[in-house]
């Protein structure tokens, strides 16, 4: 830290300033949405199974895991969903947050929702960190006989 205090001391001694850069553990994860599957394949029969056909999933292109604990997932209409405790690896892990109800385990978490999430005509879903900084962000609109969109 000595050397920085010499630098700052030489930057402003020749008048100029001194950017300092943030230590990298204080930088954003590399937490990104990869896609959503928003409309539910088939007839929407509002079954449990259906609804865990649609989902949205996350990626993580870091090299360290990230917990999730406190993270939120929201769409459009401000239906929200708050992560527990629970990791996605690095180097390419994934996590799919599926609408319907069932056994939250990576890479696998469950909104519990008893009516679908994503609008088929559009919407988007926004990745939040637990400070609620938004991270990412993903949107869609309908496209004649699309029901996954890429993020």
């Amino acid at each position: 830290m000595r050397s920085l205090g010499i630098v700052t001391a030489l930057a402003v001694a020749l008048g100029g300033t001194a950017a300092v850069a943030a230590p990298a553990s204080a930088a954003a994860p590399p937490l990104r949405f990869h896609g959503a599957q928003y409309d539910s394949p088939g007839t929407d029969t509002r079954s449990n199974a259906s609804r865990n056909a649609e989902w949205v999933s996350l990626i993580n292109s870091g090299s360290s895991s990230v917990n999730l604990r406190g993270w939120t997932v929201r769409d459009a209409a401000g239906h929200v969903y708050k992560f527990g405790s629970i990791s996605i690896p690095g180097r390419g892990g994934r996590l799919w947050l599926h609408t319907g109800s069932g056994t939250t385990k990576a890479p696998n978490a469950h909104w519990g929702s008893g009516n679908y999430i994503w609008n088929n005509t559009g919407d988007t879903a926004i990745l939040r960190n637990a400070a609620g900084r938004q991270i990412d962000a993903c949107s869609w609109t309908n496209k004649a006989g699309r029901t996954w969109v890429g993020c």
